[in-house]
């Protein structure tokens, strides 16, 4: 396999970035930003707390390990035989973390200087696990420490208690970390068994912007990728009916007023087409609920919501969600309002000026973004995963119309499909 470089270029803006099909298999973009005086590079691997069940063309049958090792395997890889990895970074300046997600595991950096030792760093330490009994032993109280923190953490158990209403069966549904029992399970031989299936470099991408060259980049995944085989990765997931689990959720914890999380399970979608539905669900809150809605102003006006009040959505591979949260002493005052100004906006329709008002502003938001280092490396991430390119996004935001934002109000965002979580004050 050879190297191959493409300009990916937007005719509506000029922007433009380098997609690299890397001889080891890597997939690497590159966005170089004249005028830029710091550099962002993410190393990430399309494997999150969800892929619970995978095979490869050498396995025989599916193999399922336990909750929470994909969050177990990237603190892992923070320590090799040497030393602890922040060590080398200190030494450069660079400014370095990690994160898993529900579909996804990626390592980071950002500097001003000493880039390409920063990155030589990233994909050395990344390509380098080193797993021992006593190790994981040790990990495994210190992640379980990190579990119980956050079974503390009210918002967070609202969160979960959200999907754990809305999902039957989908990993979504459990907490990214895992429990403290399923950890438990956790060997070295499953890390890296793990370790080995999803971190190939065929299901991997390398993200790079900022104040650095494509030859900066090319030079160091020259010397340091090891090339590997596609191992056809396949991954499954439970079958996950359309219906919620049930409608209201309610658990008491230390906090001075209630939170609450109102969710709605919405239809999952692939690539292209999850990309536009993110656009659509995004437009039709905006017309719906922004802070100059006359549904938002209302609630504030009466002491329903106050500024906490947010929406969002988020979605992978089996599960889209559109969920609203705040803190509220009138979380089923909010779950009325909503839905009775979302069966209203289904019967009427929405309205066409506030539509092309949010669609110039988001179209105008993305635009901007593409003068911020941060923003567009993680928009081509982003767009990596679903399998387009960063720029797609305008052209299907142009594509976009309220005939869609209206199917998405009628068909997706649907009482039957809506969960209310609410953490209570403990009396």
């Amino acid at each position: 396999m050879e190297t191959t470089k493409t300009i990916i270029r937007s005719p509506l803006t000029g922007d433009s970035y380098t997609q690299i099909r890397h001889k080891s298999g890597l997939n690497i973009l590159v966005c170089e930003m004249d005028g830029f005086q710091t550099t962002q590079a993410l190393f990430c691997t399309n494997y999150g707390s969800i892929h619970t069940r995978f095979k490869t063309a050498d396995d025989a049958d599916f193999c399922t390990v336990p909750e929470g090792i994909a969050h177990f395997l990237e603190h892992k890889l923070f320590e090799n035989e040497d030393c602890d990895v922040f060590d080398l970074y200190a030494k450069t300046g660079a400014n370095a973390n990690a994160f898993t997600s529900f579909d996804k595991t990626c390592y980071f950096f950002d500097c001003s200087d000493h880039f390409q030792e920063s990155l030589d760093i990233l994909l050395s330490f990344v390509q380098s696990p080193y797993f021992t009994p006593e190790s994981v032993a040790k990990e495994q109280g210190i992640i379980g420490q990190e579990i119980r923190m956050y079974d503390d953490d009210p918002g967070w158990r609202g969160f979960f208690n959200m999907l754990e209403n809305l999902y039957h069966s989908h990993p979504v549904r459990i907490d990214i970390a895992g429990t403290v029992e399923s950890i438990a399970q956790i060997t070295d031989d499953l890390l890296y068994r793990c370790y080995r299936t999803f971190y190939n470099l065929h299901n991997m991408v390398l993200v790079v912007a900022g104040k650095c060259t494509v030859d900066q980049v090319l030079e160091s995944a020259d010397r340091l990728l090891k090339p590997c085989k596609d191992q056809k990765l396949e991954t499954i997931f439970p079958d996950e009916p359309d219906s919620i689990v049930s409608p209201e959720v309610t658990e008491n914890a230390a906090v001075g007023q209630p939170l609450f999380h109102l969710g709605f399970k919405c239809t999952p979608r692939d690539d292209r087409d999850c990309l536009k539905q993110d656009l659509i669900a995004t437009l039709t809150n905006c017309i719906l609920l922004s802070s100059s809605s006359p549904l938002y102003q209302s609630m504030l006006q009466d002491g329903i919501i106050n500024s906490s009040f947010s929406f969002e959505n988020f979605y992978g591979s089996g599960y889209f969600t559109v969920f609203y949260s705040g803190s509220s002493d009138h979380p089923e005052a909010i779950r009325e309002r909503i839905t009775a100004a979302f069966a209203e906006a289904a019967k009427t329709g929405l309205d066409e000026e506030l539509f092309q008002l949010h669609k110039k502003a988001t179209y105008g938001d993305f635009v901007r973004s593409l003068n911020n280092v941060s923003s567009v490396a993680s928009s081509m991430l982003s767009a990596a995963f679903l399998h387009c390119s960063l720029y797609d996004t305008l052209d299907i935001l142009s594509a976009v119309t309220i005939d869609d934002c209206n199917r998405f109000l009628r068909e997706e965002l649907r009482p039957d499909r809506m969960v209310l979580s609410t953490i209570l004050p403990t009396k």
